[in-house]
């Protein structure tokens, strides 16, 4: 005895496939679009975080500690230039602040916020926030970016004019090209 419990013919089921395809397609790139501008500006912050984790248990079962902050300092780089304060540029071309000082033991025990959490090691976080701002109808936009389209900017600057290739809603830039 064989059953069969098709519920859509193989032709129906391919264009039901097609068309949720190009509507998740349309609402994906909805919003994206481009901008122009010959006045621009690429940014890249640096910041150097000591921080510590603190786990709730032993440390190869607890999988999130959770991470108090130290000091930090932050660097923020405009166009790829050296900045005041600088002392070393990354094999990505972003320059570096000082170290700020590691915490003392002190200041790592005065973290614990229970008696039984177990102290992790201190670590550097170096996180780098990129953004892009540029000129659009006498208004300065300031926008999230990543490593590459900083690159790109920074390339550019300061004769080229570039098109800026938006993100979902222009909330961020995915690309810069220069423009022929």
């Amino acid at each position: 005895m064989t059953y069969n419990f098709t519920l859509f013919s193989r032709p129906k089921l391919s264009q039901i496939c097609l068309v949720t395809a190009s509507v998740s397609m349309a609402v994906l790139f909805a919003g994206c679009g481009s901008q122009e501008s010959a006045q621009y500006e690429a940014t890249a912050k640096a910041t150097y975080t000591w921080r510590v984790p603190y786990y709730e248990s032993d440390r190869t079962n607890d999988k999130r500690p959770r991470y108090e902050e130290f000091e930090s300092v932050s660097l923020l780089n405009v166009n790829g230039e050296k900045p005041d304060g600088a002392v070393m540029q990354d094999d990505k071309g972003i320059w570096w602040p000082k170290v700020p000082p590691k915490p003392t033991v002190d200041e790592i025990e005065g973290g614990k916020k229970k008696a039984y959490e177990k102290i992790g090691k201190p670590e550097l976080y170096r996180p780098v926030e990129y953004r892009v701002k540029y000129n659009q109808d006498g208004e300065r936009i300031n926008l999230p970016t990543n490593h590459s389209v900083y690159r790109q900017v920074v390339k550019a600057y300061p004769d080229t004019p570039l098109t800026f290739t938006m993100g979902v809603n222009n909330g961020s830039v995915l690309k810069a090209t220069p423009q022929n």
